[in-house]
């Protein structure tokens, strides 16, 4: 299955294609959409392709290795699933899916705190080989609960959300009944039944839940009510206070998502954090703000060596990930794409879907005479 390839979907235009079509409209809407008017998710994408390497033909090359190592863990790949919140909504068992893909393939996989698996599940799935991202509670209580869960499960990676101080404004969401509280309309109820396959597979599968906090949710709460809940339970921006306790508490390695400013980077490392990343939430909190290249490209030369330097948001196939380790990044998450290869290809698709990245990369490395994925930015053609 590891190596698992279907022809008929070879990028991941092919693939949102597909899932587009098997997706009732409501859940795609929800994996494909930005806030407000788009412009962000759009400018994140087609900046990266701006990006342009420099090839040569005439070296001797012995061949390309995509192996890495981070935070001292050996990965297959510079890429890794970033965390998506209420997977199983998307895909039935999406979270499991990508998990045991993940696994399979040698590569991090991030579970959210609002994910439709447990701590525990994906620790069993992945053999404790995960990372955990934190919405920061609003309790301490809750927040030393979730971390020693983490712990025991053998997760040593910590993801701190820096960029989701407030709820986001994402008008598909509100018109679809997505928003929080949420609700279901007759038009959702159209859209599952002219989509049987998704509609049985979630019989199956059961109404996708946040299993993570299913125990802290009071029992007998309506979704307005559970919408109440989650707003208060998850209210507050991060702070160095909040960051500091965490530090403290945390023994492995603490990551914090978000980050596209020079004072934030210098914040992150005088609080003895391991790595950041370089993240605009895939297009889903600010719409005026960068592209998540640019931060990257002005963060890099000033901070890579004194912490590590990831990136998300944007990135949707190999030659993609190619730029932004070109542009300095360490290494890279994506979230969309894996997610259209479950849409479209169900159990298979995420199996299928880092394979194609694999494949993609290891083309443009070949192509470019890039020995080492650390190589990259000698390829980068700069301004």
């Amino acid at each position: 299955m590891k190596d698992f390839f279907d022809s008929r979907f070879p990028s991941v235009e092919a693939l949102r294609a597909q899932a587009k079509k098997r997706m009732p409209g409501f859940a795609f809407d929800y994996l494909d959409g930005g806030c407000f008017s788009e412009i962000n998710l759009s400018r994140n994408t087609d900046e990266i392709r701006d990006v342009q390497l420099q090839p040569y033909y005439l070296r001797n090359y012995p061949g390309a290795s995509q192996e890495v190592e981070l935070f001292g863990e050996s990965y297959d790949a510079p890429f890794g699933m970033a965390p998506v919140g209420l997977q199983g909504l998307m895909w039935p068992n999406c979270c499991e899916i990508l998990a045991q893909a993940a696994k399979d393939h040698n590569i991090p996989f991030v579970l959210s705190t609002v994910g439709t698996a447990s701590i525990e599940k994906v620790a069993e799935i992945t053999e404790g080989k995960f990372w955990f991202q934190l919405y920061h509670p609003a309790e301490d209580d809750l927040r030393d609960k979730l971390l020693e869960r983490a712990w025991a499960a053998g997760c040593r990676t910590l993801v701190i959300l820096a960029d989701t101080p407030t709820f986001a404004y994402r008008p598909k969401e509100i018109k679809n009944g997505l928003s929080i509280p949420p609700r279901m309309t007759a038009r959702n109820v159209f859209q599952m039944c002219t989509h049987p396959t998704w509609s049985f597979s979630q019989l199956f599968a059961g109404a996708p839940e946040f299993q993570t906090m299913k125990a802290y949710i009071p029992k007998g709460l309506n979704m307005k009510h559970l919408g109440l809940f989650m707003n208060k339970t998850f209210s507050g921006r991060l702070s160095e206070d909040k960051i500091q306790a965490l530090r403290d508490k945390w023994k492995g390695n603490i990551v914090i998502k978000g980050i596209v400013n020079p004072e934030d980077a210098e914040v992150a490392i005088k609080l003895g954090l391991e790595g950041l990343i370089v993240s605009n939430h895939g297009g889903r909190q600010l719409d005026s703000g960068q592209s998540t290249i640019k931060p990257l490209q002005a963060l890099a030369p000033e901070f890579k060596g004194r912490i590590k330097i990831m990136m998300d948001s944007g990135i949707r196939s190999g030659p993609d990930i190619a730029n932004a380790l070109a542009s300095g990044a360490d290494f890279t998450f994506l979230g969309r794409t894996p997610m259209y290869g479950v849409g479209a290809l169900g159990k298979k698709g995420g199996h299928h879907t880092f394979t194609m990245l694999k494949r993609q990369l290891q083309q443009v490395m070949e192509q470019v005479a890039c020995e080492r994925v650390e190589d990259f930015p000698n390829h980068l053609i700069r301004d």
